[in-house]
């Protein structure tokens, strides 16, 4: 959501803060500021909307060796610009950044009393004030004293006066990365604002706080006992958040799915065995074999990614599986169980719902495993085990690699509970050859655009739509009715096909389009039978996915044939197409597809 960049070193500071919001406006915001520190004054530059707003009003000089730079997503107060970040208190002698929600503001608002002024909404301008009222020598342990008496989330950096060449960073539920570079150092939220500087990066925990000058850094608790950080490398190149000269980085992210599928599988198929090699879940055949349930845990595409899973995992493991609202199940006190295992997916590996579901699960002595895309993410660090779907990083705020790299990870895991189970050899080894052509595959689908364009053209004027599927269908049908309306604002919604006759059938009409997802599961006279009901009410149909006898050529008044897959390759190669659907739906209607409205990548606030 928010976006926290920070700097010290011997560079111009605002070159490298611009540089770093640049690189995280993906994560959605609103209003975007920097603060920059020089030995005499810290000065602040705020602005409402988009990035290049900020950068127009900016004195054409700006001088100053360390800075904090924010992109903010409203949470408290609207989007204005004594809202935005980076807020500065205390005589303009320090300055703070927040990402996340600081639950008791308004009792520590109290506290503060008549002596504070506050001149905005926000629950971090309450944070600001609490660090400068604190006691103690250095800003360090000023802000370890305030963070004690506070209750909620948060990422904060913060620079002051009083320490000049020196930052202040700490954690709770907001990630902070500190990057190290050579005489300089750099804070973030999100490692993309770094890529352009270092690989070499270091994850705060939960209660840590970090002190940064241009030569070192040194961590403690809010206890301030020191704390020993280990350095990790970060995989992949400054090129990786380009647009690689596509119009939107979404249709970078689409297009470059075969490449992220194969990357998925790399060295996970076993043809001999006709099984998936899964090292990552730390669990061997005999305590697999214990398990009797599974649970899955996401959050928006990452939950319907779930969904799929857990058809694809009950039906070629006979474990009985479901899949759960990680926000949901977090607060209906589960009943956790010894024999179940928990699967928690997440592309961003730091979405908070998610998270905090994984650490209750834990509390209770449950086993959780992780399905993730970001090495050294707090979730990837919080499970006992998982799979990395390696899809790459992914800038656009619609998920489309990560949620098909998720669906393929969670096939590759039904494949292995499988083969432990029932699933025989032969039935191993047919699914081994159906992944393994995936990424040629997943390029054919792409060759749609052409066809799928044309149809955006012919459906993207109409205000409403409805998606419908059976069985793994349904979760399909999910997942292609989210990005229809996250990206191009047509209101769309997602109903088994059976459940048309239990009312939605009664909105149905000739401005309704209803959109179905076919996947070849030997339900297609079925499917006909609810095409025909739509039809009857004059509703327009446009089908997606595999048409082998060529009746949905006849019989809909649109088709996207996908490509002939086996059932469980189809919400990769279904979810593609409709993919490619959604985006030019939202292109057609001059949409801002990247970053549409009132939406973050990454959801770390409640």
């Amino acid at each position: 959501m928010c976006g926290i960049i920070g700097y010290v070193g011997a560079r111009n500071a605002a070159e490298v803060l611009l540089a770093g919001l640049r690189r995280l406006e993906y994560r959605g915001y609103d209003s975007s500021g920097i603060a920059l520190m020089s030995a005499r004054k810290i000065s602040v530059h705020k602005a409402c909307g988009k990035l290049a707003r900020l950068m127009s009003a900016l004195p054409k000089r700006l001088s100053g060796t360390a800075g904090i730079g924010h992109t903010r997503w409203a949470t408290h107060g609207p989007a204005t610009q004594a809202n935005a970040h980076p807020h500065l208190v205390a005589n303009r002698r320090l300055a703070l950044v927040h990402n996340g929600i600081i639950e008791n503001a308004e009792h520590l608002r109290e506290r503060l009393g008549t002596q504070v002024t506050f001149v905005s909404d926000t629950d971090t301008e309450v944070l600001a004030h609490l660090i400068a009222s604190m006691p103690g020598t250095t800003l360090q342990q000023r802000v370890s004293a305030a963070l004690q008496l506070v209750h909620g989330t948060y990422g904060i950096a913060v620079c002051s006066l009083d320490d000049p060449g020196t930052l202040v960073a700490a954690r709770n539920g907001s990630p902070v990365i500190i990057g190290i570079g050579v005489q300089e150092m750099f804070v973030a939220s999100d490692v993309s604002a770094l890529a352009q500087h270092t690989q070499q990066i270091v994850h705060l925990d939960d209660g840590e706080v970090v002190t940064l000058n241009a030569r070192e850094f040194t961590t403690t608790t809010l206890d301030n006992e020191p704390r020993v950080k280990t350095t990790s490398v970060v995989s992949g190149s400054y090129s990786d958040y380009d647009c690689g000269g596509h119009e939107h980085y979404m249709h970078r992210e689409i297009t470059d799915q075969p490449e992220a599928v194969a990357r998925t599988l790399s060295g996970r198929l076993d043809s001999r065995f006709g099984t998936a090699r899964l090292d990552g879940l730390n669990m061997g055949a005999r305590e697999l074999l214990n398990i009797r349930r599974i649970k899955l845990l996401g959050c928006g595409s990452a939950y319907y990614a779930g969904l799929a899973g857990a058809h694809l995992i009950e039906s070629l493991s006979r474990i009985p599986t479901d899949a759960e609202p990680a926000a949901e199940f977090r607060y209906r006190n589960p009943v956790i169980e010894h024999d179940t295992l928990y699967v928690a997916i997440s592309q961003s590996g730091e979405t908070l719902d998610t998270l905090m579901a994984i650490q209750e699960v834990r509390r209770r002595g449950g086993r959780v495993l992780g399905v993730v895309n970001v090495v050294g993410s707090s979730i990837a660090r919080e499970v006992d085990g998982g799979i990395y779907i390696h899809a790459g990083p992914e800038v656009s705020v619609a998920s489309t690699k990560a949620y098909t790299c998720s669906v393929v990870a969670l096939t590759l895991l039904a494949l292995h509970l499988g083969r432990i189970r029932d699933l025989g050899p032969a039935a191993g080894r047919k699914l081994v050859v159906g992944l393994q052509q995936l990424p040629d595959i997943l390029h054919a689908t792409l060759a749609l655009e052409a066809q799928a364009e044309q149809l955006a053209q012919q459906f993207s004027a109409r205000a409403n739509a409805f998606y419908i599927g059976r069985g793994l269908g349904f979760a399909i049908a999910l997942e292609g009715a989210q990005k229809l309306k996250e990206i191009s604002y047509i209101h769309a919604e997602a109903y088994p096909a059976s459940e048309l006759k239990h009312g939605p059938l009664a909105l149905v009409s000739a401005a309704t389009p209803t959109v179905v997802a076919l996947p070849d599961d030997g339900q297609l006279n079925k499917a006909l039978g609810s095409i025909a009901e739509i039809q009857a009410r004059n509703g327009p149909i446009l089908a997606v996915g595999t048409d082998r006898c060529g009746q949905l050529a006849k019989t809909t008044d649109a088709l996207l044939a996908t490509p002939e897959v086996t059932l469980e390759l189809s919400p990769a190669v279904i979810g593609v197409a409709m993919q490619l659907f959604a985006y030019h739906c939202a292109r057609t209607l001059g949409r801002d597809i990247d970053q549409p409205r009132n939406l973050a990548k990454s959801v770390t606030v409640e």
